[in-house]
């Protein structure tokens, strides 16, 4: 009451709607695989889906033919939907969506019923979602990736240490043991030749043969 009241300019002037309004839904084809869970959750039965079954080859040869449910028609009507946003909440395979969207009012009540390309094209006005809390929890699914792989890490660090233990010890040659002042191993003993400790073990004289007599 103490303020002058401010009136929106529309539609000249676009409202900043929030990026979670609930505006019309937006249908993302290729994620439906016509499991009927928003039809028969709607409270209001505006939700109109027709399909057929065909056969899908075997993947691999020998295997068994399998088949699959193939969407003719998703249609919603808008005249009776009150954006409950239940069908958005039931499906398990994140084909709806909310688009903050709006302008889609119609002279004729019959052009609210708006088929699967009319909601493809609805898909494209939905925003990003917003990015993740930097305080919120990790996800379950992040958190049980990173304790399988945090737990992989550990098992294989193990094993390495297990295989180092195993490993036996390289032996080294023992090294020769000299007395202290002596002559290195391979060297003679000072003032003696290399003669001595041959196997003849003859003396000097004998050496000199018949030319020393």
């Amino acid at each position: 009451m103490t303020r002058r009241s401010v009136t929106e300019h529309y539609p000249d002037a676009q409202p900043d709607l929030p990026p979670r309004t609930r505006g019309v839904i937006g249908l993302f084809e290729e994620n439906c695989t016509v499991c009927m869970l928003c039809a028969r959750e709607c409270p209001d039965w505006c939700i109109y889906i027709d399909s057929h079954k065909e056969t899908v080859p075997p993947a691999a040869p020998g295997g068994r033919e399998r088949s699959r449910n193939v969407l003719d028609r998703f249609a919603i009507d808008f005249a009776l939907c009150m954006y409950c946003g239940i069908c958005i909440e039931v499906c398990p395979f994140d084909a709806l969506f909310w688009s903050p969207e709006f302008e889609y009012a119609e002279t004729d009540i019959r052009e609210l019923t708006h088929e699967r390309d009319k909601l493809r094209e609805w898909m494209w006005t939905v925003p990003e979602p917003p990015g993740l809390d930097e305080r919120a929890e990790e996800a379950k699914e992040l958190a049980a990736a990173r304790k399988a792989a945090d737990k992989a890490a550990q098992t294989a660090e193990a094993e390495r240490l297990a295989a180092h233990r195993e490993q036996p010890p390289q032996e080294t040659a023992p090294a020769q043991e000299t007395a202290p002042g002596g002559p290195a191993p391979g060297e003679p003993a000072p003032g003696g030749s290399a003669r001595e400790g041959s196997a003849s073990g003859a003396a000097p004289d004998e050496d000199r043969g018949d030319g020393g007599a």
